[in-house]
């Protein structure tokens, strides 16, 4: 046992991969909400041989410890890229621009679109009442849910608005030029968007992890699904898009991998010669 591990600490050494970003939904977890045995093997197995894993997802950090704990994961990159944890130590947490908060929030009030805000410890509710958002608590497992007050509007880490339409899109985009939305990419929640930030997203928040950790970026991989994975795909040498992707992430993928239900991470690391 001892030989084995010592064998396959010296192949990640040797090899020229260091570290691995992970989006969670339609990336680790499938639309069943499990994780699949083989992506858990995939997982273990880099980790074993030394290498880095950050969870890199939409969601908060405050949601996510039963998914990390599962998989023995303690780095993470949260909220779209506004916060990243290394081993359990803070790297950067970097709020939203409280003026474009209240723009998004007024806008969204006049359109009866909803909203959820992520402050650093809870997720906050246009209206606890209405069914979708209720449906949208009930497929991201939220429990820290409080409804909307006007408090807390320095300390947003992140945006999702919910009922919008395709071509309403242009209403957000149009008030700053410094963020787009980014559809959900989750059966039933396509009428939600996320607030990507240009400068503050996955993408962002992987350079500067790879620049503290002096990691070029050809040694590092990242696996996603959505069009809020595209700046992270775009930052690593080895980015892949899961067979069940959004279509318009493709260009951004070097590579396209099977889908979350297909053992989607397993065989993108083994295409790598990682398993």
């Amino acid at each position: 046992m001892i030989h084995c591990r010592k064998r396959m600490e010296i192949m990640m050494t040797n090899s020229p991969y260091k570290i691995l970003f992970l989006d969670i939904d339609g990336t680790i977890l499938r639309p069943d909400d499990t994780i699949e045995e083989r992506t858990k093997q995939a997982i273990k197995e880099v980790r074993d041989k030394g290498m880095t894993i950050f969870l890199a997802t939409g969601r908060p950090l405050h949601e996510i410890s039963s998914i990390a704990k599962e998989l023995e994961i303690t780095s993470f990159i949260g909220y779209n890229g506004a916060y990243a944890v290394h081993d359990g130590q803070d790297i950067f947490k970097t709020p939203m621009n409280q003026n474009t908060v209240e723009k998004l929030v007024t806008l969204a009030n006049n359109h009866t679109h909803e909203f959820v805000l992520y402050s650093h410890k809870h997720n906050i509710f246009s209206n606890l009442d209405k069914e979708l958002i209720q449906t949208f608590i009930r497929t991201f497992h939220l429990h820290y849910n409080k409804p909307f007050s006007g408090n807390e509007l320095d300390q947003i880490l992140g945006i999702t608005l919910m009922n919008v339409s395709e071509n309403e899109v242009d209403l957000y985009e149009k008030v700053d030029s410094s963020f787009h939305l980014s559809q959900v990419n989750v059966e039933g929640l396509t009428h939600c968007y996320d607030v990507i930030r240009d400068t503050v997203n996955k993408g962002y928040a992987i350079e500067h992890i790879l620049n503290l950790l002096h990691i070029p970026k050809e040694a590092a991989i990242a696996f996603g699904d959505g069009m809020n994975d595209k700046e992270m795909l775009q930052l690593v040498g080895e980015g892949f898009a899961m067979g069940n992707a959004h279509p318009n992430l493709l260009p951004y993928a070097k590579h396209k991998t099977t889908s979350v239900t297909d053992s989607g991470i397993y065989n993108g690391l083994k295409s790598l010669g990682l398993l």
